[in-house]
């Protein structure tokens, strides 16, 4: 009970200041954004969130409208918008979220709606906590580990999450976004798509009180 009103107090406080912090370069980021993508910056998705119960994520939209059905993402990001995922700064309305309670600064990132049937009990398991800005598989090689290991990473935090866990997680993360590591290159900013586990379903373990 201490862990979660530590974890939500650190988060709003922290969320606060970052957007206080960030406003200088978040402000003519949203202006250059709403010019570029004409009168829309931001991106709008139903993701998964705690419990597994949806919601909107919003991030600054950093991939112009498709022209044809078959353009990939990779095809479809513009250089502003790859500037803005190299630095995590498409992230940063996110913070808004975690002011209103709905993820966290630190926790299993959001996940699409369509992964849901897909999931095994295991994989399932990464629901029992808010959804974070960053994480443990975010820290532990982004978009460079396979779907296995993220979420054996996603169920390591829920097993041994506590407040100075998440702090060790702020701290890498800050400096995984100041030295960009993991995201050399545009392919690493893009996620492969998740199509389902084809291993065995290991048999359900109970988490951890939360």
């Amino acid at each position: 009970m201490h862990y979660i009103f530590y974890k939500r107090m650190t988060d709003f406080v922290l969320a606060l200041i970052a957007l206080l912090m960030v406003s200088p370069v978040f402000i003519p980021c949203l202006i250059i954004n709403t010019f570029i993508h004409k009168g829309t910056p931001f991106f709008f998705q139903i993701r998964i969130g705690q419990h597994e119960t949806p919601f909107y994520i919003i991030k600054l939209k950093t991939l112009i409208d498709a022209h044809h059905p078959n353009q990939t993402d990779l095809e479809r990001l513009e250089l502003f918008g790859y500037w803005l995922r190299k630095t995590s700064l498409d992230e940063i309305p996110q913070l808004f979220l975690v002011l209103q309670g709905k993820m966290s600064l630190v926790g299993p990132r959001p996940l699409l709606m369509e992964y849901l049937p897909l999931y095994n009990p295991q994989q399932r398991r990464r629901h029992l906590v808010k959804p974070g800005i960053t994480g443990w598989a975010q820290v532990n090689g982004r978009n460079d580990i396979d779907w296995t290991t993220k979420f054996q990473l996603d169920n390591y935090y829920i097993d041994h999450k506590s407040y100075a866990f998440d702090i060790k997680i702020l701290i890498l993360t800050a400096w995984k976004v100041i030295t960009a590591h993991g995201v050399e290159g545009k392919e690493k900013l893009f996620m492969e798509k998740f199509t389902g586990s084809t291993l065995p379903q290991p048999p359900h373990q109970e988490s951890k009180r939360l």
